[in-house]
């Protein structure tokens, strides 16, 4: 097999706690939604995404109080919206600032992410928030700012995480083949579908039961047992 030249992560469950985005980010976006969409509606870059989400539900003309409304539900049934992701980093980016919260990074894998780094493995990251809101979670992680070590950001723009194309125009995009590069998550759909664009996997466990013995991906607890020499 080639060497593993290049490490693509996901965030939530992967490199930070499922409980930082369900308990505090959502909560938060949720809260302040209303009031962001009536004292900054007028701006170009939220209209932008406001016409978007009106656009992605099919309405051919919304209310101010109807969007807050639409996109409230979608926060309630984590919808996987490009538009809704970039209004709620929006959101955010005022919670870092006014020192609100601060993003939770697993201990082990700020360390080996530093670690990989030091080895000349560039990394990347690929969620469904944006990339606006990833830059700003690991820049105010509990470890320190990450971001100097971060190669590049990948969002739903570039498409569906549950998608072999999605992937096939990420290695693209890094410039180097999928099979040289190593993609971890704590989703088994979302590794399928970066193996089948020819990428190597490795699915986190983090929960207490640990890593399924039926597992078709390698299978780690932490990023303390991911050995990029072996994968």
């Amino acid at each position: 097999m080639p060497k593993i030249r290049a490490i693509l992560t996901d965030i939530e469950g992967t490199t930070s706690s499922i409980s930082f985005v369900k308990d505090v980010l959502f909560p938060y976006s949720r809260e302040r939604l209303p009031a962001f969409v009536v004292t900054h509606g007028d701006k170009a870059e939220v209209q932008h995404w406001l016409h978007e989400a009106a656009r992605e539900a099919g309405l051919v003309s919304a209310s101010e109080q109807e969007m807050i409304d639409l996109l409230i539900s979608w926060i309630d049934s984590d919808r996987k919206s490009t538009a809704l992701k970039a209004l709620q980093g929006m959101i955010w980016k005022d919670g870092y600032r006014d020192s609100d919260f601060r993003a939770h990074i697993y201990e082990d894998a700020a360390r080996r992410m530093h670690a990989w780094h030091a080895m000349g493995l560039p990394l990347y990251i690929y969620s469904s928030g944006s990339v606006p809101a990833q830059k700003l979670l690991f820049a105010n992680t509990g470890s320190g700012d990450l971001t100097p070590i971060i190669s590049g950001y990948f969002d739903t723009e570039t498409g569906a995480k549950r998608e072999s194309a999605s992937y096939a125009r990420i290695a693209e995009s890094i410039g180097m083949p999928a099979d040289e590069i190593l993609f971890l998550s704590d989703i088994v759909e979302e590794l399928d579908a970066a193996r089948a664009a020819g990428m190597r996997t490795t699915l986190l466990a983090r929960d207490a039961e640990g890593c399924p013995p039926d597992s078709r991906h390698p299978c780690a607890v932490n990023f303390d047992g991911i050995d990029v020499g072996a994968c």
